[in-house]
Formats: structure tokens, sequence, C-alpha cells
């Protein structure tokens, strides 16, 4: 059997992640001489305010990407939460 971990900052696709463990699966499969039932592919999502190169956080990295995601977010909370209340008021 093989385990492995594979760290990835998130908002990775589900289509990405597809296509990461079938090529890893492959490539271990090949290498382990083993079968692909033998494989185990866990994914560990960070956040980019959760690491940091030379310093400086990968979140800080790209200001203007950074607000354009952030803004998103409030969006999406904003509209996670009138959908909730929607629903309660059902």
């Amino acid at each position: 059997m093989a385990y492995v971990t594979v760290r990835i900052s998130k908002n990775n696709s589900i289509e990405k992640k597809r296509k990461l463990v079938k090529a890893m699966t492959d490539a271990l499969v090949s290498v382990l001489d083993t079968k692909p039932e033998s494989i185990i592919i866990h994914f560990e999502e960070i956040e980019r305010e959760d690491w940091a190169v030379g310093g400086v956080l990968h979140y800080d990295k790209n200001s203007n990407k950074r607000e354009d995601r952030d803004d998103r977010k409030d969006r999406d909370d904003r509209k996670d939460r009138d959908e909730r209340d929607e629903r309660k008021n059902w």
C-alpha cells in the first residue's frame, strides 16, 4: 500500500484534482509495481494566508488578486446567508 498526502492551495477545481490523482496513481503503480486499489491519496488544502515564502505570505504576493478574491468571498458569504434566511422563512 502507498499512502500519499498532497498539500495544495485551496481553490483547485475538482477536475484538476482528478487529473492529479490519475497521474499520481499511474506513476505509483508503475514505480511500485502495485495495483491502483493499493494507492491512497489524501489532499490537504491550504489557504493562501496560511503559508509564506521568503518572509511574505502567499496571500500578499498579488494584492489585486487578493482583493478580487476577498470581494468574491464576501459576495458568496452574503449569498449563502440570504439563501439560509430564505430557507428559514419557508
